[in-house]
């Protein structure tokens, strides 16, 4: 008998899901209502397209495992992608001091545009599978509390009802799926939003003669010191260019104008950001986007979960966009549906429901990680920190304070942030004693720059910094 499957938006979650259905069923359909772009442009249902993303070792892993008859690395890679290397290939200012970088190996991560990262997936699933996809709009899913059958859409010749054994829904921020369950009468699913009122600030410039090989420069917000957050980094991406992003929390904000940017980014703890971008040719004007609270649906938990839908990505959960997780966390997800699919029937029963759980661990670290820090800003909006945050937080904080100078707790945040385990790792006998061991060198008091970089920095500096 035929199968079909049917998955709701062709952004990063959605293709991935594609791919993890195409080895299956026998046809997958992708709906997206945006007209998609022939090449890596922006799209106007990707809010948060033209802000910086990073793909982690962890949700770089899962895509390997999930198109078929492609390295996902090597495509991204000959598509312009960086590879970065924690260790050694990153600058990062911490609420504990400079992070130092190491000659020995660590996980890397890849740096694009998003409108890069999402066109080049598209391009490998749609090229190694049977995958449609149709410019459509999902008004609605069919079926009852029990089981799903499709969804009813709106193209340009009407409202239509597509069946399928097994729908998807990877539509993101904006997904409708707490009011499609309710109209199935699916109900008792608790939704939990923080909300640090966190602005995205973007401008890219033309990177300068010289600095193609210069790290990735981040410099992170300090929730500790109950002032709104502020932070910027500088992140090379594809055609010989640097996307540099601001970001603030509630009170802190950056702003649009091109010389309050610089201002903001010399007013961090470090002025290293702005030091940077003070001579460098912008290519771009500000953008500016709001849609950054954390918010996350707990379907896992719901009494009762009709068979044959699953919610993938950010319409499952979204993350402050400032902990560069919620691609990977996308990827994982499609990961466990893939392995699910390996193992039984798409229509058999409890497979939704077993996805939805496996989904929901990719989720829980990344979570903690978002939310332990938002809570602490002034002004957090559903949220305040417990017994429990306070004494994870205590204990987060010696993890970082000695990964500044011990490469044994560095290992350990590195492995944590990529996503390849889970809060676990910082727990294991290896990290505690780095953690009780402390720092073995001390603190750094400027940038871990080469002599070569330090150079290049006064060269391109026009602050007089």
């Amino acid at each position: 008998m035929s199968r079909r499957a049917v998955v709701i938006g062709a952004g990063l979650a959605g293709m991935l899901a594609a791919a993890a259905l195409s080895t299956a069923v026998d046809e997958v359909i992708v709906l997206d209502r945006d007209d998609l772009p022939d090449g890596p442009e922006h799209r106007r249902g990707l809010p948060q397209g033209r802000h910086a993303h990073l793909l982690m070792a962890g949700g770089l892993d899962a895509m390997e495992d999930l198109v078929p008859g492609v390295s996902m690395r090597e495509h991204l890679l000959a598509a312009g992608a960086r590879e970065i290397s924690l260790s050694s290939g990153m600058v990062a200012l911490t609420p504990e001091g400079w992070f130092r970088r190491w000659r020995r190996e660590g996980p890397r991560m890849m740096t694009c545009s998003r409108a890069l990262l999402d066109w080049a997936v598209r391009v490998a699933v749609l090229a190694g599978t049977g995958v449609e996809l149709r410019k459509a709009r999902a008004l609605e899913l069919t079926g009852t509390a029990r089981r799903v059958r499709g969804v009813r859409v709106s193209t340009t010749a009407g409202e239509t009802a597509l069946d399928a054994d097994l729908v998807v829904d990877a539509s993101g921020r904006g997904s409708r799926v707490m009011t499609w369950l309710a109209a199935l009468g699916v109900s008792g699913i608790r939704e939990r939003t923080v909300d640090s009122g966190l602005v995205n600030a973007t401008r890219v410039y033309r990177t300068p003669e010289g600095a193609e090989r210069f790290p990735l420069t981040i410099v992170q917000a300090n929730p500790y010191v109950s002032r709104p957050g502020r932070s910027g980094m500088v992140l090379p991406i594809e055609g010989g260019r640097w996307m540099v992003s601001l970001a603030g929390t509630r009170g802190g904000e950056p702003p649009a104008d091109p010389d309050g940017f610089l201002r903001y980014t010399l007013d961090l703890p470090d002025p290293i950001v702005g030091r940077l971008i003070s001579g460098a040719e912008p290519l771009t004007d500000v953008h500016i986007s709001r849609s950054t609270s954390n918010v996350r649906r707990y379907l896992e938990k719901a009494p009762h979960w009709p068979e044959g839908f699953v919610v993938l990505g950010d319409a499952l959960a979204t993350f402050n966009p400032a902990y560069g997780q919620g691609m990977s966390v996308a990827a994982l997800g499609a990961r466990v549906l893939a392995r699910e699919l390996r193992r039984t029937d798409p229509a058999a029963p409890r497979l939704a429901r077993r996805v939805q759980r496996g989904a929901a661990r990719s989720v829980d670290a990344a979570w903690a990680m978002a939310v332990s820090q938002d809570v602490l800003y002034p002004g957090v909006r559903g949220g305040r920190p417990s017994t429990a945050d306070r004494l994870v937080t205590a204990y987060t904080r010696r993890v970082m304070k000695a990964a500044t100078g011990s490469y044994g707790a560095a290992a350990a945040v590195w492995d944590l942030t990529s996503l390849r385990t889970g809060p676990e790792r910082l727990l294991r006998p290896g990290a505690v004693l780095a953690t009780l061991t402390g720092s073995a060198l001390p603190p750094a008091t400027e940038p871990p720059l080469t002599a070569a970089e330090r150079t290049l920095l006064r060269t391109l500096d026009r602050t007089g910094g």
